[in-house]
C-alpha cells in the first residue's frame, strides 16, 4: 500500500511499477508527466504519480498505444449531474488535500443524490413501477419456461446418445459371441481332425 505522505526514489517507483527507471524517465517525456524535483534537482514521486504510471501500465496491458494513453491522461473527464456537464481538470499534486474528507463527502453528495431521486421516481411512477414489475414477471415465467423446455430437449438428447450408446453395446456383444462359436467349431474340428490321424 503506497503511503500518502511519502515521497518515493525512482528506484522505488521502478519496483513498485515494475518498469526500469530508464523507461520511467522516458515515459514523464512521453506522456508530458510533470514530476517534481527536490532542491537538488533529483526526481522524486508521490502516490500520485505512480498511480498515473500504474494507470499507464493497466491501458497498455489492455492494448492501448502510448498515442491512445496520452490522449486519455491529458483530456478531462465529463461529469454529468442533472443536465449540467462540468470538465474535472486534473489536480494539482502539490495541493493540500484531505482526501479521506474528501471522499466522504463526495460519498455523502452521490447518498443524498441517489435516494431522493429515487423516493422522488418511485413516488411519482407509482403506476409505471407495478406495469414494469408486472411486466419482469412475466418475462421471468417466461423464461423458467423456456429453461425447462431446454432442459427436458437436453435431456431428450442425452438418453438418444445413452440408447444409441446401448445398441453399440448389444452389436460388440453380437460379434464376440459370435467370435466365440467360430472358436469353439473351430477347436472342435481340430480336435476331430487329430483324433482321426491317431
Amino acid at each position: 500500500m503506497l503511503e500518502v505522505d511519502k515521497e518515493y526514489t525512482i528506484s522505488e517507483v521502478a519496483e513498485l511499477t515494475s518498469y526500469p527507471p530508464h523507461v520511467l524517465r522516458y515515459y514523464e517525456k512521453e506522456f508530458e508527466l510533470e514530476i517534481p524535483r527536490n532542491q537538488s534537482n533529483h526526481r522524486y514521486y508521490t502516490y500520485l504519480e505512480i498511480e498515473i504510471f500504474q494507470y499507464i501500465k493497466s491501458l497498455q496491458n489492455k492494448g492501448f498505444s502510448n498515442k491512445q494513453i496520452k490522449l486519455i491522461i491529458k483530456s478531462p473527464e465529463l461529469l454529468v449531474d442533472s443536465n449540467e456537464e462540468t470538465a474535472l481538470t486534473n489536480i494539482t499534486p502539490r495541493e493540500n488535500i484531505n482526501s479521506l474528507e474528501l471522499a466522504k463527502e463526495i460519498s455523502l453528495n452521490l447518498q443524498e443524490g441517489f435516494f431522493d431521486d429515487l423516493i422522488k421516481r418511485l413516488d411519482s411512477n407509482s403506476e409505471c413501477s407495478i406495469q414494469m414489475i408486472e411486466k419482469l414477471k412475466d418475462e421471468i415465467t417466461e423464461l423458467r419456461n423456456e429453461l425447462s423446455s431446454k432442459e427436458r430437449d437436453v435431456l431428450i438428447c442425452e438418453n438418444a446418445k445413452l440408447k444409441m450408446k446401448v445398441k453399440e453395446k448389444s452389436y460388440e456383444t453380437a460379434e464376440l459371441k459370435d467370435k466365440i462359436k467360430r472358436l469353439e467349431n473351430n477347436k472342435g474340428l481340430l480336435q476331430r481332425i487329430f483324433k482321426t490321424n491317431k
